[in-house]
């Protein structure tokens, strides 16, 4: 701590600002890149936007659910589904 009391101490008001703003900045865009992650990897499509997503028709979607191939999500009559978990059940193919 006195390590910190003494630069601090070294420091010009103009100095100690400009230190400051930059942390300040540094917070402020590393928690907004956090919150864009999340918000992506966490997005709920709905049925029409995951077979525009998959380029798929809805059937193909209702049976790849009932297959278990991917997941589905939902609250009374409505599905959804997780971009992540769409994106995590793609599979590379073999050439």
């Amino acid at each position: 701590m006195q390590k910190n009391a003494i630069l601090l101490q070294e420091l010009t008001v103009e100095q100690l600002q400009e230190v400051i703003c930059t942390s300040v900045r540094k917070g402020i865009q590393e928690f907004q890149e956090e919150i864009q992650t999340k918000d992506n990897c966490e997005e709920l499509l709905t049925r029409e936007q995951t077979c525009q997503f998959l380029k798929i028709d809805s059937t193909t979607l209702w049976s790849w659910t009932n297959k278990k191939k991917v997941n589905a999500y939902g609250i009374g009559a409505r599905r959804y589904y997780k971009k992540s978990e769409l994106m995590e059940s793609l599979i590379l193919l073999k050439k």
